[in-house]
């Protein structure tokens, strides 16, 4: 009777010790825990192997940290660098093919506020699927997106030394900035309805940066639509416009006949930039400044 007390006790310590083991295995499995950008805490047990990205400017950042192997899906817009184009599509941000992501089993799937809906990032959740959502307003949320992204891929030292690369730069063109005289800049996202980037948008920042006024930055809206009269009553010395192929520096001048008395047509300070690389809230930012940057105070290098 004795013997058989003292193997039930026995058997009962090395069950509670069994179950300590196992609960402390559970907790050392999550290597680290990341909060993205809607503060919602992300577990990793692991590095992922299979990434899909909903958003251009997320795969662009996989690309550029080098961990494009392990990216298995993104959308029809992810078309940079030219090897993006080859992964498989699953939507085009606003329209997802779930049945397309179930049968590419992700263990990870990154997504955007500016670009994606949030109904999709719900159906993301119901089905299962780990996610980390991304939502870089500025330079500095770009850089943070970075960094999160070197520390979910194990990448931390080269994304940490790429940031302090771009920081550099970004540095000595602010401060090549602060000694030129302000002018006015009317930056277009597009010419009909006349969409203008606002001061809370990271596009607002390469007029910043480079010493210049936005002209919406008495606004709060994101992304404020403008009457021509606007445009006229407020005079910008500078116009950029994000130009998709679709409309050259002709166009633009001649968009509005009353727009020939405006500083930037007398003076023909129109720009035309690449959409693509201004307009994506990725590791193009820093090589986009640099661009604006020639061609407002070095335009003749442009040419």
């Amino acid at each position: 009777m004795k013997t058989n007390k003292f193997f039930i006790t026995c058997l009962f310590i090395l069950i509670i010790i069994t179950g300590c083991r196992e609960n402390e295995r559970e907790k050392s499995s999550i290597m680290f825990s990341l909060k993205d950008d809607l503060n919602v805490t992300v577990n990793f047990e692991k590095h992922p192997s299979k990434i899909i990205c909903l958003a251009p400017s997320l795969t662009e950042m996989i690309y550029k940290i080098k961990y494009d192997e392990y990216l298995i899906g993104n959308t029809l817009y992810c078309n940079y660098p030219e090897d993006a184009q080859n992964k498989s599509k699953v939507g085009d941000m606003l329209t997802i093919d779930f049945e397309k992501i179930i049968s590419l089993k992700p263990d990870l799937i990154l997504i955007s506020v500016e670009g994606n809906n949030k109904s999709a990032y719900e159906k993301l959740i119901e089905l299962g699927f780990k996610t980390f959502v991304s939502n870089p307003r500025n330079y500095e949320g770009i850089k943070k997106t970075y960094l999160d992204l070197g520390k979910i891929t194990g990448r931390e030292k080269e994304s940490e030394a790429q940031v302090n690369e771009w920081q550099n730069i970004v540095n000595d063109i602010v401060s090549k900035s602060d000694s030129l005289k302000s002018k006015t800049v009317m930056f277009l996202i597009s010419i009909n309805p006349l969409m203008l980037a606002g001061k809370h948008t990271f596009i607002n920042e390469y007029i910043s940066f480079c010493g210049f006024k936005n002209i919406t930055d008495d606004l709060e809206m994101n992304y404020p639509v403008f009457s021509r009269e606007e445009v006229l009553k407020r005079n910008p010395d500078y116009i950029v416009f994000a130009n998709s192929g679709a409309m050259a520096i002709e166009q633009i001048a001649n968009s509005y006949p009353e727009w020939k008395n405006i500083n930037a047509v007398k003076n023909n300070n129109i720009i035309s930039v690449d959409a693509d690389m201004y307009l994506r809230p990725g590791p193009r930012f820093v090589p986009a400044l640099q661009d604006f940057f020639k061609k407002t105070r070095y335009p003749f290098l442009s040419e």
